[in-house]
């Protein structure tokens, strides 16, 4: 068997390609007539025999977390519905939607960073007398 993707990857990214297309033309709505703010596919997992998919979401704004989710699941049979006739599957997996809050983790790890930086003062600054190298050149 030749290296690389197997099946269920190759459909698991078609699936996250689709479904972020199908949520973007559908106009999710928050319910407050305003859209929600960067729903976004982040990824998908499809088990082996390709009976199951977990889909992976973020969006930008936390608080719009629970529309989200409660959007995703009461959409999920029209979106398993959808995929099954853009992509011809014998087997359109159940589709089930899980919060990725790896983005906002990143992000408050980012802003601890900046805050111990701003704590111990800018240590990038050129004018900085300590530098590691010799008068002779040398390190």
């Amino acid at each position: 068997m030749a290296q690389g993707f197997q099946r269920h990857q190759r459909v698991a990214g078609q699936i996250k390609r689709e479904i972020a297309e199908l949520i973007r033309d559908s106009g999710v709505d928050s319910g407050a007539n305003a859209p929600l703010t960067m729903l976004t596919v982040t990824d998908c997992e499809v088990s082996r025999d390709l009976a199951h998919a977990r889909i992976f979401y973020s969006v930008l704004n936390a608080s719009e977390q629970p529309v989200a989710e409660q959007w995703l699941n009461e959409a999920a049979g029209y979106l398993r519905g959808e995929l099954g006739h853009r992509m011809r599957l014998r087997i359109v997996p159940q589709l089930t939607f899980i919060f990725d809050n790896s983005i906002e983790q990143g992000m408050q790890m980012d802003a601890l960073i900046r805050a111990v930086r701003e704590q111990d003062g800018d240590e990038d600054d050129p004018s900085d007398e300590s530098d590691p190298i010799d008068t002779d050149g040398r390190h």
